[in-house]
């Protein structure tokens, strides 16, 4: 795009430093440090996609240099579920019913009187899956509290979402908010494993439900943006349904992670989502006409079983002229673990056909046909 970019990073090793015009060591949680440094550097504009640490960093750039995107006190409610789900309802954007604790015996007491049916625990700042599990009525109260207690270590602030459980299919949407507009690129369609972790192994684009679930996915996303109040950036909603009915899980005012928006989107749409996503943090009007072929793609992740990772075999299918992307994170010797969330998953492949669920199909052979053995 020809930007002069200045990558930051509290650790000197960190991989994306290599490809940056400069780059910058210093802790990106720290206002005032990153604050100083984009003063130095007379910034344009700030990003920070697919991940939420420094939103806040991010949010407090943007008002004190007058910069294009979230304000800080927008990112504080996008980051944190137990804000963004009060801006939900003041918003009428549909949600699951929900409650926030930092007790777990109030917790408890709360699961055991208010929901009537199974609930979901979760980290009120966190994301990528950490901590979260489904929490079905009939279990002890011991074992509530030792979930409990998983979520609230992998929250940054040290609460917990109590929720409603939805039972359905889930989704995410892709947008660019500009300019009073919440322009939505596409719709999502998710694997993820079982209770209780629900980690995500796969995502297709398009999305291949009917219509007007479609339909009914985007309305909700588009609602929830607007509740939140945010504008000039990306978001990436995370939606499922139930029962024919919407229901907005959470909404991150940045792009969305797992290639998501950085490979699928551009496949499947022909809309550079990460050149407009830069565009918003700089003040100019974003392209979202295709600019390359659309696609139906799809991306699966490697999950074996864990233990040690004796071989890999079979690599050789992932030579396929339809294989736009594959990376295997282990070799033989390693320890693979359980997949309790997205930083545990082994490996992933992408790949493009003509449909969605031609890609699919070819995307589960593929995952199937590599053989990681481990003991």
């Amino acid at each position: 795009m020809g930007i002069y970019v200045i990558a930051a990073d509290g650790d000197a090793n960190a991989v994306g430093l290599q490809y940056a015009d400069k780059a910058v060591v210093v802790n990106i949680t720290s206002e005032e440090d990153v604050l100083r440094v984009a003063r130095e550097e007379r910034i344009d504009g700030v990003i920070h996609p697919c991940s939420e640490v420094s939103m806040n960093v991010m949010g407090r750039l943007n008002e004190e240099l007058g910069l294009s995107g979230i304000t800080k006190l927008q990112a504080i409610r996008a980051t944190n579920k137990h804000l963004m789900r009060e801006a939900f309802e003041r918003g009428n954007a549909p949600s699951p019913k929900s409650f926030c604790f930092e007790d777990a015996n109030k917790a408890w007491k709360c699961f055991c009187k208010e929901l009537p049916k199974d609930g979901i625990l979760k980290p009120s700042r966190n994301s990528g899956s950490r901590g979260i599990a489904k929490i079905q009525k009939g279990l002890s109260e011991v074992q509530f509290v030792e979930l409990f207690n998983r979520a609230r270590e992998k929250s940054r602030d040290k609460s917990v979402m109590l929720e409603q459980f939805v039972e359905g299919p889930e989704f995410s949407v892709e947008i660019i908010a500009w300019n009073g507009e919440v322009n939505v690129l596409t719709v999502t369609d998710k694997k993820t494993t079982e209770a209780p972790y629900f980690v995500e192994l796969g995502h297709n684009q398009p999305s291949c439900f009917p219509q007007y679930t479609v339909d009914s996915i985007k309305d909700a996303a588009v609602a929830g943006v607007k509740a939140l109040g945010v504008m000039n950036c990306a978001c990436h909603a995370e939606v499922k349904v139930q029962n024919g009915e919407a229901y907005i899980m959470e909404i991150g005012a940045r792009l969305g992670g797992d290639f998501i928006s950085t490979e699928l989107t551009h496949l499947s749409t022909g809309v550079d989502m990460v050149a407009a996503a830069i565009n918003c943090a700089l003040g100019i009007a974003p392209c979202l006409e295709p600019s390359e072929e659309k696609h139906g793609v799809c991306i699966r992740y490697f999950c074996p079983k864990p233990g040690k990772l004796v071989s890999i075999q079979n690599a050789e299918v992932l030579d396929d002229s339809r294989v736009y992307l594959w990376e295997i994170y282990h070799k033989e010797g390693d320890m693979i673990p359980e997949v309790t969330s997205s930083l545990c998953r082994s490996g992933h492949v992408i790949v493009t056909e003509e449909t969605p669920q031609k890609a699919i199909a070819l995307a589960e052979r593929l995952i199937n046909e590599v053989k990681m053995e481990t003991v």
